[in-house]
């Protein structure tokens, strides 16, 4: 006699394979019954998978690359491999192009890996406090934000940095008189702040001329 499952050879009025323990005499029904658990096995990997791409994509992987700002069908690079610069590099780059592209979902699952990045950081200079105010901002933290810009400005009183951070975080809480003061702050340090000629304001030099235009106005 041998075992309908996997096959094996059995004793006579054995009620359980020896090998795969299937019972025996089951037939057909019983080897359903067997397989069963593998399959729903293999169907829930299948749909945590699934959930993973499309948490990772903001619902849509076939419209979002799974690249950390790399071209759509190149190989993920392994960020575990860079360094903690380039890491919180990639990761900026990556939720300013989601939050331009309104992929919110997309954004908060980055968010914990883009501040734990800034975190690994052996220091944190005011470009990178921007760059985190600005990540916050992405997620919907604005008092992360403004945590931020009080520390920039402790740092390098009338940074310019500090009162973008702090317009937009009022912007984001509704609270429109304090983000008149942050518009007024940075019209009124501008002009002595450029003349300074901070490497940072020659990186940013687009978000400062646009901040500039909205806040004349």
């Amino acid at each position: 006699m041998t075992c309908h499952a996997c096959g094996a050879q059995l004793s006579a009025n054995v009620r359980f394979c020896h090998k795969c323990g299937a019972a025996v005499g089951g037939g057909q029904a019983t080897a359903w019954r067997v397989g069963l658990p593998w399959a729903v096995a293999g169907a829930a990997l299948g749909a945590l998978v699934t959930v993973v791409v499309m948490r990772i994509g903001g619902g849509s992987p076939a419209r979002e690359p799974t690249t950390l700002g790399g071209p759509v069908g190149v190989r993920p690079p392994d960020i575990s491999q860079m360094s903690p610069e380039e890491r919180a590099n990639r990761l900026f780059n990556r939720i300013m192009i989601l939050d331009e592209a309104g992929k919110t979902d997309s954004v908060q699952f980055f968010l914990p890996m883009a501040l734990g990045a800034y975190n690994q950081l052996p220091a944190l200079d005011v470009d990178a406090r921007y760059h985190i105010g600005l990540i916050e901002l992405a997620g919907r933290q604005p008092a992360g934000a403004l945590a931020q810009a009080d520390t920039i400005l402790r740092t390098v009183p009338t940074h310019l940095f500090a009162y973008m951070l702090r317009a937009d975080a009022y912007r984001q809480q509704g609270n429109r008189p304090g983000e008149r003061r942050a518009n007024a702050d940075f019209l009124r340090h501008e002009a002595a702040e450029l003349a300074r000629n901070r490497p940072e304001y020659t990186d940013h030099r687009e978000p400062l001329n646009a901040f500039h235009a909205a806040a004349s106005k």
